[in-house]
């Protein structure tokens, strides 16, 4: 027994008497992907009956819970969004009233968000207690442990099925003001397989890395092909905003050594992972793997520290000046900045001036009706990553290389990576804007 055991039970409740702290107008905060608090939000409709105006921030909520996703928790409940996900998008499309966005960069959300109004209430998720009475907030702090820092109450949901990982995660009971335990699987998002256009623009992002390099990558078929295609290289290292299986994959095949990073020399650096349950089992208790704030890991400042760092992130479209739509399609957002921005700054900022930023997308969209290398923009579009931060995009017909170009340059680059079938309209769009 810890001498700690009876300070942790006398903090613990039922999930429905914790959430009763919750009163309107209150701004709650919850954990982001795999540690959402599942439990707590399947919950947080109830309080409808005698709350009005509470807001929820999250970022990629994983399920259409009820407190946003129903018309009728409208002026009861809104989901500010930092990053839209699937039941996000639906709730706008229906007209529920109930979805808005929060413009961001990653690394500055938390500090952000805590300049605009502190919350008065943080909800997530963590491991049982050590005999030291602390609890690994296990995987993730982009934000999380910001902002609970500077909420009034702090709620998390027990899961024994958490695995303990460290860096910035650990937390003493005492500075929590009630646990809830919630047994449940913890959510998981196996690698998606790579079609064959994934595994094209793949070997053309391995093409950019050299051996040593140290690596930025996200989720998705074409993050996942390009690590498949950097087998091959030697002494890669990591440090990204999140983790995920094909980080593992490479270590576990001498890919990954972590061995010439520059900065946090043999570490994992990361902010979240989300990934398969094996991916959880083996982070558990790695001291291999730090978890950071995504204040700090995202900070371009930071990324630029890195030897030879490489940032890859997916987008929606590039127009021919290099403008890059990441998030929105016109005046409809679809997800959000993230941490693009952040890291593709970072990047070729990189102290020993060998950092690269790719950009990736596939050059058509919509069953190849619609090119994604357009003219302009649509009218309302977001521009993610500002023309001027643009190095190198890459389609399944190859890489064009921008930084330092001139508009004539850039057209032409961009042009012969389009899909051979619009390129000729691009070339006459291009010629009636003056931009060749």
């Amino acid at each position: 027994m810890s001498k700690w055991d009876d300070e942790y039970k006398s903090r613990v409740r039922p999930i429905d008497e914790a959430i009763q702290c919750i009163e309107s107008g209150f701004d709650v905060v919850v954990g982001q992907c795999a540690s959402e608090p599942q439990g707590t939000m399947a919950r947080l409709h109830t309080l409808a009956p005698r709350v009005r105006d509470v807001r929820v921030f999250s970022v990629l909520t994983l399920k259409p819970y009820d407190f946003y996703m129903k018309p009728e928790m409208r002026q009861h409940f809104e989901l500010a969004s930092w990053f839209h996900a699937p039941g996000s998008r639906e709730a706008l499309k229906e007209g529920t009233g109930t979805v808005t966005y929060v413009p961001n960069m990653l690394h500055r959300a938390a500090t952000d968000r805590i300049h605009a109004r502190p919350p008065e209430v943080f909800i997530g998720t963590c491991t049982p207690p050590d005999r030291n009475g602390f609890v690994s907030l296990s995987l993730g702090i982009t934000y999380e442990k910001d902002i609970l820092e500077h909420a009034r109450i702090v709620i998390l949901e027990v899961n024994p099925r958490l695995p303990r990982t460290f860096g910035d995660t650990h937390l003493h009971v005492s500075r929590v003001t009630y646990f809830v335990e919630h047994d449940q699987e913890v959510p998981s998002l196996p690698a998606p397989q790579p079609t064959p256009t994934d595994l094209l623009i793949g070997e053309h992002i391995a093409s950019l890395v050299d051996d040593g390099s140290t690596l930025q990558l996200g989720i998705g078929g074409i993050p996942n092909a390009a690590a498949l295609a950097l087998r091959g290289k030697k002494d890669l290292g990591v440090h990204t905003e999140m983790f995920v299986d094909s980080m593992m994959e490479l270590y576990e095949a001498g890919v990954i050594t972590n061995a010439r990073k520059a900065l946090k020399k043999d570490k994992f650096i990361c902010t979240f992972a989300m990934g398969s349950h094996a991916l959880y089992d083996w982070l558990d208790d790695n001291v291999a793997v730090e978890f950071q704030r995504g204040r700090w890991v995202n900070d371009p400042a930071v990324v630029a520290q890195n030897s030879r760092m490489v940032s890859v992130n997916t987008c929606l479209m590039v127009d021919l000046t290099g403008q890059v739509a990441s998030e929105s399609i016109g005046t409809r957002q679809y997800s959000g900045t993230g941490g693009q921005s952040d890291t593709a700054q970072g990047a070729v900022a990189g102290f020993d001036g060998l950092g690269k930023s790719i950009i990736a997308c596939y050059a058509t969209a919509k069953g190849g009706s619609v090119s994604t290398i357009v003219p302009t923009l649509p009218e309302g579009s977001a521009v993610t990553l500002h023309r001027s931060f643009v190095d190198h995009v890459v389609t399944e017909h190859g890489v064009a290389r921008l930084r330092g170009r001139t508009v004539r340059e850039r057209v032409e680059e961009l042009i012969g990576v389009a899909a051979p079938e619009f390129r000729q309209e691009l070339k006459s769009q291009a010629r009636a804007m003056g931009y060749i």
